[in-house]
């Protein structure tokens, strides 16, 4: 078990360190679905039919994956999965028809669900053991490996064949796992303290409205009773809810931010490709200074205070007559966004290790599948604008949430 300084410091990189790839990973898959889709001469459905097998796999696996953190670590978990993943991302080129390439999503959708869970369990308690709100630059790690992930598959897209492309990835992928791996598997998780009881705790509260102050240590218990139960269960429901609202907005905001700039404001497709990156270059800004808001203002204050700014970020982004205010917007609300799934992930660990983590992130995901379909349905009946402002709504619902529980959950 880490008890040094050092040790610690050693944790949090290599932890830090599968974020950035996860995200590195998933991005530079998303800019290859086009050339997959001509591969496999897919029609729009179907290739919509066969990314649902990323969603699937994912939803699946998440509950599981919070088992076996239990019961094997979220350390190895988290090692396992890493391999899994940079070995899938090689698979989907290989296919030459729907039905296969969904079963090789099924299969990347798993391990990516799985990787979730294990490393943001194995950052909750490494959160704790430091007593300092890190979570969310765990979060900027894996929203600056999205960015270069993407970035470089554009650059390559040219040169490079998705099978080669992808298959440098899986290389990439399993050099880092080599490289941080054995730091975590020479380590246990750092000892936590959680909440097992559905009693009203009697200590400050963490979605409290001052800044986190270093709890008092006290016995952890053994992994496998850390479930939710009673009160606990219902908590972690609550904090799961806010990770969905938040993630509805990153799916909205990918799928359909840069259609209203170029359909409703007459962006060019460049300027409106200029949407999607000013809300998630705020999102990564706003969760590499995420930490110091954390110690100055508490979790309930920066709940609060991120729920808000992203509603009314959103309120300007799909109202506003103008093309740069409606950028402004995007900016504002992925700064407002920033920081709310990390919270809601971190405060679920706490309360109930890989299990919280799992329920979580399963919300969370649910979250980012709803989005999009959700928007396009209301955006038939309504207008895309309007149906832009759904996201609005559930960062208040999430401000709401934060308010009501900055004093359920103990140090």
């Amino acid at each position: 078990m880490p008890g040094t300084s050092r040790d610690l410091t050693r944790l949090r990189t290599a932890i830090t360190a599968f974020f950035a790839l996860d995200g590195f990973l998933f991005a530079g898959w998303v800019v290859r679905i086009p050339a997959i889709k001509h591969q496999t001469g897919a029609s729009a459905g179907d290739l919509g039919l066969a990314l649902l097998g990323v969603s699937a796999g994912a939803v699946l696996t998440m509950t599981l994956t919070g088992r076996l953190c239990r019961r094997y670590g979220s350390h190895q978990v988290t090692v396992a999965c890493a391999v899994l993943l940079s070995l899938s991302v090689a698979l989907p080129p290989l296919t030459h028809s729907v039905l296969a390439l969904g079963a090789v999503l099924l299969i990347f959708g798993a391990a990516y669900g799985g990787i979730n869970v294990a490393f943001n369990s194995a950052a909750v308690d490494l959160v704790t053991a430091l007593r300092r709100p890190i979570m969310p630059s765990f979060h900027a790690a894996f929203s600056l490996g999205g960015m270069v992930g993407a970035g470089l598959g554009g650059l390559v897209a040219g040169a490079l064949s998705p099978t080669l492309h992808l298959a440098g990835l899986a290389v990439v992928g399993l050099l880092v796992t080599a490289a941080a791996a054995p730091t975590l598997l020479r380590h246990e998780p750092p000892s936590t303290p959680t909440l097992l009881h559905d009693e009203p705790p009697s200590t400050p509260t963490l979605l409290h409205d001052e800044p986190p102050s270093a709890p008092t240590p006290t016995p952890s218990a053994p992994e496998t009773s850390r479930r939710p139960r009673g009160r606990t269960r219902g908590l972690v429901i609550v904090f799961g809810l806010i990770a969905g609202c938040t993630a509805y907005g990153e799916g909205a905001m990918a799928d359909w931010g840069a259609l209203h700039l170029e359909q409703d404001l007459d962006a060019s497709s460049g300027v409106a490709a200029l949407g999607y990156t000013c809300f998630a270059l705020a999102m990564t800004i706003g969760r590499l200074s995420g930490t110091a808001l954390l110690e100055r203002l508490g979790h309930g204050r920066t709940v609060v205070a991120g729920g808000a700014t992203a509603a009314a970020g959103m309120l300007l982004g799909s109202l506003a007559p103008s093309l740069w205010a409606a950028l402004l917007g995007f900016a504002v609300t992925g700064l407002g966004l920033a920081n709310l799934f990390p919270v809601a992930v971190e405060r679920a660990g706490t309360l109930a290790g890989p299990s919280g983590v799992a329920t979580a992130s399963t919300f969370g995901y649910g979250g980012m599948l709803l989005g999009p379909p959700a928007i396009g349905f209301m955006a038939d009946w309504l207008s895309l604008p309007v149906a832009l402002t759904s996201v609005a709504v559930l960062a208040a619902i999430a401000t709401l949430i934060g308010v009501a529980t900055r004093r359920a959950v103990p140090n």
